[in-house]
């Protein structure tokens, strides 16, 4: 499928969505995260700071910052730069979205597992971003076991038409579904 059709239609469910049913995936997905093997044996977590359509990530952060080490991305022109996470330390960004401050980055390979946002996923691994690249560049040196996560919709059935710059996620996650593409090394 192609990815602007993709993108389409995930907007529209989305839109169809209460906050009651956006609360409930949440909960869900981020529940089968922390009962997963990686979670459990990562010790630094690149996670992402939640967009309005997007699975909320901030009752997990606050969940899970003081046992973890979390980090968020910072975009900086093309590229995300990764910077400990900090709630005090905080600010909009370049898309409104909260990215932290500061200048103390951290390298890709430091992280252990990264929760990456998506539009949607296959149950290959492949994945539709909002087409900018910015994760496809950050994913693609890292070793880290890369978690997609979305809500049962986002999986979908037709594949998704990959290009070789694409960087595949190691699993992905729903409410209802834990499908491990491959193994990490």
């Amino acid at each position: 499928m192609k990815k602007n059709d993709v993108r389409a239609k995930m907007k529209a469910h989305k839109a169809l969505l209460s906050a009651v049913e956006k609360l409930e995936a949440a909960s869900n997905v981020f529940a089968r995260l922390e009962s997963s093997a990686a979670f459990a044996l990562a010790d630094k977590v690149l996670m992402y700071h939640s967009l309005s359509d997007e699975l909320s990530t901030r009752e997990f952060i606050d969940r899970w910052h003081d046992r973890k080490h979390f980090f968020l991305p910072r975009v900086n022109g093309v590229n995300l730069d990764i910077l400990p996470y900090d709630r005090t330390r905080l600010a909009l960004g370049a898309f409104q979205i909260e990215e932290p401050q500061g200048n103390e980055t951290t390298a890709i390979d430091e992280i252990d597992l990264i929760v990456v946002p998506g539009v949607a996923y296959d149950r290959e691994g492949n994945r539709v971003g909002r087409g900018r690249g910015y994760y496809d560049r950050l994913l693609a040196s890292s070793r880290a076991t890369k978690v997609g996560v979305g809500y049962d919709f986002q999986l979908i059935e037709e594949g998704i038409d990959a290009e070789p710059h694409d960087v595949r996620v190691d699993v992905v996650m729903t409410p209802s579904h834990t499908i491990v593409v491959r193994r990490h090394r």
